[in-house]
């Protein structure tokens, strides 16, 4: 009788951490999936705005971007890929991300990019598309000594211009991040 027991907490040493791994992997599985899901949806809400030439406030020489709670901290057309960027609905995914811990590495924030695929002619009726990415860390409470298990996650969404943008650049913000780290 004590010899089984004695097998049975060997078998349970060597199973434990094996559905500790899957369990875990599970749940990081799910929480990679929401982000992928909430990037999708960024990019969907930035791609309608930036189709309407959003502006929060026409009346103001700024657009409102200055009015804005905090207010956006470049100018110009940058502003709209700034406020995408700052919708995200986790922490880890809005700028400037999650600084690195004893238990897990940096997380860059999410970037989104605004872009004309047709090029600087643009005209009603041409795309916008915009692309907000970010690098996932796989099971990062494990892996953070490791430096590797990590997978570049990208929503992207077009649509039709409805109006004449005030700019055709090509803008990002943060300026660099989501592909990074």
């Amino acid at each position: 009788m004590r010899g089984q027991r004695g097998a049975a907490l060997a078998e349970l040493a060597i199973v434990m951490p094996l559905v500790l791994l899957l369990l875990l992997g599970m749940l990081d599985f799910g929480k990679m999936f929401r982000d992928w899901i909430e990037e999708t949806q960024l990019a969907s809400e930035g791609a309608r705005l930036a189709a309407v030439n959003y502006c929060p406030d026409p009346s103001l020489g700024d657009c409102g971007w200055s009015t804005l709670t905090p207010p956006c901290p470049v100018s110009g057309p940058q502003c709209l890929a700034w406020y995408v960027a700052n919708k995200a609905g986790t922490s880890e995914l809005r700028p400037p991300g999650r600084a690195a811990s004893s238990t897990a590495p940096a997380q860059n924030a999410a970037q989104a990019c605004i872009t004309f695929p047709n090029g600087t002619a643009t005209k009603v009726g041409d795309p916008v598309e915009v692309t907000v990415k970010v690098v996932y860390h796989w099971l990062n409470y494990i892996t953070s000594q490791a430096g590797f298990a990590s997978t570049p996650l990208s929503g992207k969404a077009t649509m039709r211009l409805e109006s004449k943008p005030a700019s055709t650049a090509t803008v990002c913000w943060p300026t660099t991040g989501g592909a990074g780290t």
